[in-house]
C-alpha cells in the first residue's frame, strides 16, 4: 500500500585538484510492494472461513490453521514491511487484522488448551458479538481512510464492516440464516481483497493497467 519514495541528501565533497562542489546522493526505496501479500493473506483466509460460515463446510484445524499461519502471521510481516515503508495506513490494517486472526484462532483454542468448560463459545456468544461489532467499528474508521486511496480498497473496507456487523447480529440471535448470508458476504468480502493483491501484482509485473483499482485523484 506504500508508494515507492526518492530521498534526496546534498553534501559537500572535494575533487581531485582540490576544489570543493557539492555532491548529490539519491537514496531509493528498492524493497517489494507488501500490499499484495496483506491482502492475499487477508482474502484468502476469509474466503475459508466463510465458506464455513455459509454452511459449506465445518469448522476444522485446516482453517484455524490457515488463520494463524497465513491470515495472522503473513498479514503482521506485511504490517512491519509497511512501517518500513513509511506507510501508516497499510501498518496499521496488516498490524490490526493479522492479530484479528491469532485472537480469533486464541477464542476457539485456548478454552481447550486451558481444560476450561466455562470457557466454551456457547457460553459466551453475547461477548464475541461485541467482539465482532468492535472490528467493525475499527473498520468502519479505515474505509475513511481509503477514500483517499482507491476503489478496491473502499470495496473491501466498506464490504468487512458489513460482514463484521451481520457476524454480530447473528452471534446476538442465535439466528443460523443471518450467519449464512455473512457466510457469502465473506466470501465476497475475501475475493475483493484477493482482487486488490493480484491486481497490484500484475500491473506491477506487466508496467500497465492489467486490472484496474481505482486510484484517487485528488483535485
Amino acid at each position: 500500500m506504500a508508494d515507492e519514495r526518492t530521498l534526496t541528501i546534498p553534501g559537500q565533497g572535494i575533487g581531485p585538484m582540490g576544489e570543493r562542489g557539492t555532491i548529490t546522493a539519491t537514496l531509493r526505496d528498492a524493497t517489494g510492494n507488501p500490499g499484495p501479500l496483506g491482502l492475499m493473506a487477508f482474502g484468502l483466509t476469509t474466503v475459508l472461513l466463510n465458506v464455513h460460515n455459509a454452511g459449506l463446510i465445518p469448522l476444522s484445524g485446516i482453517i484455524l490453521a490457515m488463520g494463524v499461519f497465513y491470515g495472522g502471521l503473513a498479514q503482521v510481516i506485511a504490517g512491519i514491511m509497511e512501517w518500513k515503508k513509511n506507510s501508516t495506513f497499510g501498518m496499521t490494517a496488516f498490524l490490526s487484522y493479522g492479530f484479528f486472526w491469532l485472537t480469533f484462532v486464541g477464542i476457539f483454542a485456548f478454552p481447550k488448551w486451558m481444560g476450561s468448560a466455562g470457557l466454551e463459545l456457547g457460553a459466551t456468544s453475547t461477548a464475541l458479538g461485541y467482539y465482532l461489532l468492535a472490528w467493525g467499528l475499527f473498520t468502519v474508521l479505515m474505509f475513511v481512510g481509503t477514500l483517499r486511496i482507491n476503489r478496491s480498497l473502499q470495496t473491501v473496507f466498506l464490504s468487512l464492516t458489513v460482514l463484521f456487523v451481520l457476524l454480530a447480529i447473528g452471534e446476538w440471535t442465535g439466528n443460523a440464516t443471518i450467519t449464512k448470508i455473512a457466510g457469502w458476504e465473506g466470501i465476497f468480502v475475501g475475493l475483493s481483497a484477493v482482487y486488490g493483491s493480484i491486481a497490484q501484482v500484475w500491473n506491477e509485473l506487466y508496467g500497465r493497467v492489467v486490472l484496474p483499482i481505482g486510484p484517487y485523484r485528488g483535485k
